[in-house]
This record gives C-alpha cells, sequence and structure tokens, in this order.
C-alpha cells in the first residue's frame, strides 16, 4: 500500500501548535468572503462598479468586501452578489443538495 504524500499546505498546518492553529483558523475564516469575492471577480474580469450595479448594491459594499473591512453583511447583499457573479451557493447534507436563493420579486 502505497503513503499518501502531503502536500506543503498539509505539512504546514500540521506543524503548527494548538494555539497557532486555532489564530490560522480565524484569519482564515474572516478573510474566506474576500477571497472567494476576489477569486470570482477575477474569473469574470468583472469591475467593483459592474458588480455591484448588476447586483443592485453599493460598490462600496463591494470594496468592502472585498478589502476585508466588511465581514458581517446580510444574507440577501451574499447571494445578490453571487447571483450577480452567475454562481450560486448551495447546501450539503447526507449527499442531499439544498439550493439557496432570493425569493423572486413581486
Amino acid at each position: 500500500m502505497s503513503k499518501k504524500v502531503k502536500s506543503t499546505y498539509e505539512k504546514h498546518i500540521e506543524s503548527l501548535t494548538p494555539k497557532q492553529k486555532k489564530e490560522y483558523d480565524r484569519g482564515y475564516r474572516e478573510h474566506l468572503l474576500s477571497e472567494l469575492l476576489i477569486a470570482l471577480m477575477n474569473q469574470d474580469g468583472i469591475s467593483v462598479r459592474r458588480l455591484a450595479k448588476a447586483a443592485g448594491i453599493s460598490p462600496s459594499l463591494i470594496q468592502g468586501i472585498r478589502s476585508g473591512e466588511k465581514e458581517n453583511i446580510t444574507m440577501r447583499s451574499f447571494l445578490r452578489i453571487i447571483k450577480a457573479l452567475g454562481s450560486s451557493v448551495v447546501v450539503k447534507k447526507d449527499g442531499s443538495y439544498f439550493p439557496i436563493d432570493l425569493p423572486a420579486k413581486k
């Protein structure tokens, strides 16, 4: 049986003390939304202003998320941004998938 080769990331994480790991996890969670938004925007080549207009929200909110300054946004704003980027949010539980979407406007 062959042994799984560990990535540099896996080796680094395993080398951390429990205290360092906790701090790393906190920092990762704080910037996860920022990293996701930057990656999706880069993939589509969309600007802050264009995304804000497509999502119907202010450019300052988009820029705040990108910079990591704005961490707590509403689910409605998050879903509007994701939808404007042509993406969707799906929750997976026990092999079942549950899409999360905005209710249709009346």
